[in-house]
């Protein structure tokens, strides 16, 4: 399917299960093999960096639908275009503080990589401005459909169920690249903080008091 065609179509709303696993991890692996952030933490110089970042990408979603946090998917006809894995304020240290994810990822990215993973979670979380919000851990549109509007859909989407929860005062979101800044802060974020991640500088934004949509 082109994007000439994809251009106009529809894109529904879903609340996601782990029966979308496969399609959440071959889109997330598409988005972030790429990006400056994971290129550091899962050393993109040295042999076997996409099957380190596949690896990463399958574990953390694999854990997240184990421990059943929200995952909110754009979907076009029967096809996920775009995925938002969601950390309520309750849960957000599940995934990373399991040891069983910890021994698949040393077992499969190796020490370094999963270190350095720990370190940009630890220096991410630091930035948080209370324990009150939502953090987006994860977060794409498949290369095919982007530039369409769709990651716009799919944020205002996470921020009107997200402003549902009496616990959350916002959303938190970070990124390593610099297109992606003044996209974000248009749908309304502010930077509020940055973290060196090796030779990234790691921007992380807040959306304050999201409000339902009427």
């Amino acid at each position: 399917m082109s994007e000439t065609a994809t251009a106009d179509a529809f894109a529904t709303v879903h609340l996601l299960d782990g029966g979308y696993s496969r399609e959440a991890r071959s889109l997330l692996y598409n988005a972030y093999r790429h990006e400056p952030t994971f290129a550091y933490l899962f050393d993109a110089e040295r042999p076997g960096y996409e099957q380190r970042v596949r690896a990463t990408v399958r574990e953390l979603v694999k854990q997240h639908f184990l421990q059943e946090l929200p995952a909110l998917g754009l979907m076009i006809d029967d096809r996920l275009i775009g995925i938002a894995l969601i950390a309520p304020p309750q849960r957000r240290l599940g995934v990373t503080e399991s040891w069983a994810w910890r021994l698949r990822m040393l077992l499969s990215t190796g020490l370094r990589c999963t270190r350095r993973y720990l370190d940009y979670h630890t220096a991410v979380l630091a930035c948080l401005p209370s324990d009150a919000v939502h953090q987006l851990p994860l977060l794409g549109v498949h290369p095919q459909f982007q530039g369409q509007h769709y990651g716009e859909q799919l944020l205002a989407a996470v921020h009107n169920w997200c402003a549902q929860d009496p616990h959350s005062n916002g959303v938190v979101i970070d990124t390593g690249n610099p297109r992606y800044l003044a996209f974000y802060q248009r749908q309304g974020y502010e930077e509020i903080g940055e973290v060196a991640i090796g030779p990234v500088r790691e921007h992380v934004f807040f959306h304050p008091n999201p409000q339902v949509a009427v």
